[in-house]
């Protein structure tokens, strides 16, 4: 629990910027083990579909479903 409240500290102060630079670094680190491992490409497109569904999902649950206090 003390991670996650210092994760929420953390977080609170990042603008609309570093959130953004956040997401091209996890974007280019995803870019980055797909050339370095090429099995990685040869899934099924379904599979990143499902995964990609499954977080989305997860997401905008949360956004949409709770007051922001928890």
């Amino acid at each position: 629990m003390k991670f996650n409240n210092w994760l929420e500290t953390r977080t609170a102060r990042l603008g609309l910027l570093d959130i953004a630079c956040l997401k091209i670094c996890v974007f280019a680190f995803a870019l980055l083990l797909a050339k370095l491992w090429p099995p990685l490409l040869a899934l099924d497109w379904t599979l990143y579909a499902g995964v990609f569904g499954l977080t989305y999902g997860l997401v905008m649950a949360k956004l949409l479903f709770t007051d922001g206090h928890a």
